[in-house]
């Protein structure tokens, strides 16, 4: 099973579960997020890994080689993302080793993020003729400012723990991130659901227009990988 759904006390775990594909997500995991996702009662979500390698590596290449044009402008990925960003309830990303590309994405979607000291951060996209569209473009900013956010988008540069703490990318490191979210997770079910909800919904409004021109932009950079130059 692609994404493991553990049911707390206090609170869920969504756990990815490929830790052959360095937890890189399919279509498949992102279609089971997404159903998780939709039970809208939980007032607390840790999303995380299994295994002690990656965090996630983001899409899995073998379904990416093939994405067309279309698939951008319809970005699954993207949408799941904006479910979690949009979730009710606190999210907490339980970030244990690296986080590439679409899983630095799905990491940014997360209200609050725990590192570990294996923890790497790194949009690599435009490197292979891309951009980080499933909401690295759009949110990254927001966190660590505009010029750090080109210096990780632009180039591509891969941060660790200690630097995304010093640049308020992570709210924590610690030795057991997933403990550390469990125990937080913990702290968060004993106030009230209600100001929680309303006090994000002020601090974090989704940005439509931006996620829409991430979706655009990557739509034209697949026509073009896939032969469009001569257009």
């Amino acid at each position: 099973m692609s994404l493991q759904i553990l049911h707390r006390k206090d609170h869920t775990q969504l756990l990815l579960d490929r830790p052959h594909r360095a937890n890189a997500y399919d279509r498949a995991t992102l279609e089971r997020l997404s159903a998780a996702l939709s039970d809208r009662k939980q007032p607390v979500l840790v999303v995380g890994s299994m295994g002690d390698g990656a965090f996630c590596a983001g899409a899995d290449l073998k379904e990416v080689g093939h994405a067309a044009p279309e698939d951008a402008l319809d970005l699954f990925s993207q949408k799941v993302f904006a479910q979690l960003a949009a979730f009710p309830g606190v999210t907490i990303a339980a970030v244990g080793g690296p986080a590439v590309a679409g899983g630095c994405e799905l990491a940014l979607a997360c209200d609050l993020r725990i590192a570990g000291p294996k923890a790497r951060f790194q949009l690599p996209e435009t490197a292979l003729g891309l951009i980080p569209a499933a909401g690295g473009c759009s949110r990254l900013p927001t966190l660590i400012g505009v010029g750090r956010a080109k210096e990780m988008v632009l180039l591509g540069r891969s941060i660790d723990g200690p630097t995304a703490l010093a640049w308020g990318l992570v709210n924590q490191l610690v030795d057991d991130p997933l403990a550390a979210a469990e125990d937080m997770a913990s702290q968060l079910a004993q106030r009230d659901p209600l100001a929680l909800r309303l006090a994000k919904e002020i601090l974090s409004p989704e940005l439509a227009g931006s996620l829409a021109r991430e979706r655009v932009s990557e739509a034209l950079l697949y026509g073009r990988r896939n032969g469009g130059e001569s257009a």
